[in-house]
């Protein structure tokens, strides 16, 4: 198979959202929220899952690659640099359900990581959740160590004791 990787376009945006939605369903922590409250503000965690795309392309839309088989968009990866804090940064990342277990995800993030290098950042952040299969193995089999965990907690303000 032909992939071509390539820089984000702005047409590309309606495909990786619904790539995100999809990505996601299993490991998102909106809908682990939602799971217990509900929608909320009339808003469903893919909707709120997708804004977080918007923000990866308002914050630096030239560092968010994807990557194409017969001119469709399968995949992509956000990046971003805190060039003074001297780190990188990729909060999403997602491949198509067809095309996962062909070793795309593992490229796009080689493909990131090569632009962090070209970039002279010499350290990369990359998140997962406990409940994704994928990442906790795929993470540190490219050189990433864990280095916390964290907890997140939700709660309805209408409801404190």
């Amino acid at each position: 198979m032909d992939f071509v990787f390539r820089n984000f376009r702005s047409e590309d945006l309606p495909v990786i959202k619904r790539l995100t939605v999809e990505s996601f369903q299993d490991v998102s922590i909106d809908r682990n929220i939602e799971a217990i409250y509900g929608i909320i503000n009339q808003h469903d965690w893919q909707w709120r899952k997708a804004r977080q795309i918007d923000a990866d392309v308002r914050r630096e839309c030239s560092t968010i690659f994807v990557v194409e088989l017969a001119s469709q968009v399968i995949g992509y990866i956000t990046t971003w640099i805190d060039r003074e804090g001297g780190m990188g940064f990729i909060p999403n990342l997602a491949v198509d359900a067809d095309q996962r277990g062909n070793g795309l995800g593992r490229r796009l993030i080689e493909h990131a990581l090569e632009h962090f290098r070209a970039q002279g950042v010499r350290h990369v952040r990359i998140e997962t959740l406990d409940q994704n299969e994928i990442g906790p193995h795929l993470y540190p089999s490219l050189g990433f160590c864990e280095v916390a965990r964290q907890i997140h907690y939700c709660m309805e303000i209408d409801k404190m004791l």
